[in-house]
C-alpha cells in the first residue's frame, strides 16, 4: 500500500539514461518517486526497469503520463528533437506541468525551448549539473537552476533527492551562463596544469612529488585535488572526455561571442582540445591533454 507521502509525490518522466542519467534515476526511485524512462537505447531503460522504473515507448507517451519531465542529453540538436515539435516533451505535457533540462547546452537553444514552454503553459527550468558520475551515484551533485520561480519551487524536493546543493540564480537563462562560466574555468584549468606540469617535467622535477606540492600549494583547488591521484598514476580513463570538453568549450566561445564578451583565452583552450581530439585524445579524460603538451615539448608520454 502506498504511503500518503508517496501519493503526494509527482510522477516523473526521465529522458536520457547515460552515465549521469541512470544513477540519478536510481536515486529518484530510492526516494519513492514513480519514474517513467526513455532512451534511444532501449536496453538502458530495461536495466532501470529492474530497479522499478517504467520504460516508455516514446517521448510523447512519457510526457503525457508525467507531471514533471527531466532530460539530460548530449547537445543542442538532441534538446531540440526531445523538447520541440509535435512528438516532443512540451507539446505532450499537460498545462501546468514542469519540464526540467539538466543538459549542458547553449543559452540560445534553451531560449527557444523556454519560449515554446511559455506558449504551452509549461514551466521550464534550466538545471545543468556539476559533478562526476560518482557524485551522481551518491546524490551529491550540484544543480544550477533558472526559470519561473513557481516551477522551481515545485521541483525543489526532487532536486534535493538527487543533489547536495541547489542554486536558484534567476528567472531566465542564468543557469546556462553559470554552467558555461564554470566549465570555462574547468577546461582552462586542465590546459594550464598541462603546461605547468610539462614545464616542471622539463626542469627535472619528479612527477609524483611535483603533483603533491601543487596539491598543497596556493594554486590547489577542489578540482585539482580530485585529479591528483589519477594524474599521478597517469590514469586517463574518462570521467569526462576530451571530446565532451571540446563541445563545452565551443559552447563557451559561442555564448561569449553572442553576448559581446571577448573570449580570447577560451578560444585558445578550445583550439587545444580540438587539436587533441583530432589526434588520439578524444575518448580519454580531458586532463589527459597533458599528453599533447608533453609531445609538443619533445617529451615521451
Amino acid at each position: 500500500m502506498s504511503t500518503p507521502n508517496a501519493i503526494q509525490k509527482p510522477s516523473i518522466g526521465w529522458i536520457g539514461l547515460g552515465k549521469m542519467g541512470s544513477p540519478i534515476v536510481v536515486n529518484l526511485l530510492k526516494a519513492g518517486y514513480e519514474v517513467s524512462v526513455f532512451d534511444t537505447d532501449p536496453t538502458r531503460a530495461g536495466e532501470l526497469a529492474a530497479h522499478g522504473a517504467r520504460p516508455a515507448p516514446d517521448i510523447a507517451a512519457l510526457a503525457a503520463s508525467a507531471q514533471v519531465v527531466f532530460s539530460i542529453i548530449p547537445d543542442d540538436s538532441v534538446l531540440i528533437k526531445v523538447a520541440l515539435g509535435s512528438q516532443g516533451v512540451i507539446s505532450n505535457l499537460s498545462r501546468g506541468a514542469v519540464y526540467v533540462d539538466m543538459s549542458t547546452v547553449s543559452p540560445a537553444v534553451s531560449v527557444r525551448v523556454s519560449d515554446e514552454a511559455k506558449e504551452k503553459g509549461v514551466g521550464y527550468i534550466a538545471a545543468p549539473v556539476s559533478g562526476s558520475t560518482v557524485l551522481a551515484e551518491k546524490a551529491q551533485l550540484t544543480v544550477f537552476t533558472s526559470g519561473p520561480r513557481a516551477a522551481f519551487d515545485t521541483v525543489l524536493p526532487i532536486f534535493e533527492a538527487i543533489s547536495a546543493k541547489q542554486y536558484y540564480v534567476g528567472e531566465d537563462q542564468q543557469a546556462r551562463y553559470l554552467k558555461l562560466a564554470i566549465n570555462h574555468l574547468v577546461g582552462s584549468t586542465a590546459v594550464l596544469l598541462a603546461e605547468a606540469l610539462t614545464l616542471g617535467k622539463k626542469g627535472g622535477l619528479d612527477w609524483d612529488e611535483m603533483l603533491t606540492v601543487i596539491g598543497d600549494s596556493v594554486a590547489a583547488s577542489p578540482l585539482l585535488k580530485y585529479k591528483l591521484e589519477p594524474l599521478k598514476q597517469r590514469n586517463f580513463k574518462a570521467a569526462f572526455s576530451s571530446r565532451q570538453m571540446l563541445k563545452d568549450m565551443s559552447l563557451v566561445v559561442e555564448a561569449g561571442e553572442a553576448a559581446g564578451v571577448p573570449m580570447a583565452a577560451a578560444a585558445l583552450v578550445r583550439q587545444q582540445f580540438a587539436d587533441y581530439v583530432g589526434a588520439d585524445g578524444a575518448e580519454l579524460d580531458f586532463f589527459s591533454i597533458v599528453r599533447a603538451v608533453e609531445l609538443s615539448a619533445g617529451l615521451d608520454n
